[in-house]
């Protein structure tokens, strides 16, 4: 079974001061399209081929899935639907590493049995 990669759109986003805010949207899709070597690939621990689970919400709703990353828009709030990943990934005995650094939500997802990663893992 691959390991599921979900990345928090949001936070890895914001992470670089590079003008994000002007273009939020087109921010967001240019990480997602940074995402699809990694899905074949792998990050540093975790070889390829990798499930990678693109999470948006807000503004970036609007991003699509293109082949290798799935863009799961979220209804209420992103972490929220993070840790839901993380649980569902627990239950169903997949490995799973969450991309973030936010540290409440690599927390939360801990408590699921979830690994992080810095946004560093995906912004290459």
């Amino acid at each position: 079974m691959l390991t599921l990669l979900v990345v928090d759109a949001a936070n890895v986003v914001g992470s670089v001061p590079d003008g994000w805010w002007r273009d939020r949207h087109g921010a967001t899709e240019r990480l997602r399209d940074r995402l699809v070597p990694l899905a074949r690939d792998g990050i540093a621990d975790r070889p390829g081929p990798l499930d990678v689970v693109f999470v948006v919400e807000g503004r970036a709703g609007g991003v699509r899935p293109v082949p290798g990353v799935r863009v799961d828009a979220a209804p209420g709030s992103g972490d929220d639907r993070i840790v839901e990943l993380a649980r569902e990934a627990a239950r169903a005995g997949r490995d799973c590493v969450v991309v973030t650094a936010d540290r409440e939500l690599r927390r939360r997802v801990a408590e699921h049995g979830a690994s992080h990663a810095g946004p560093r893992a995906v912004r290459t």
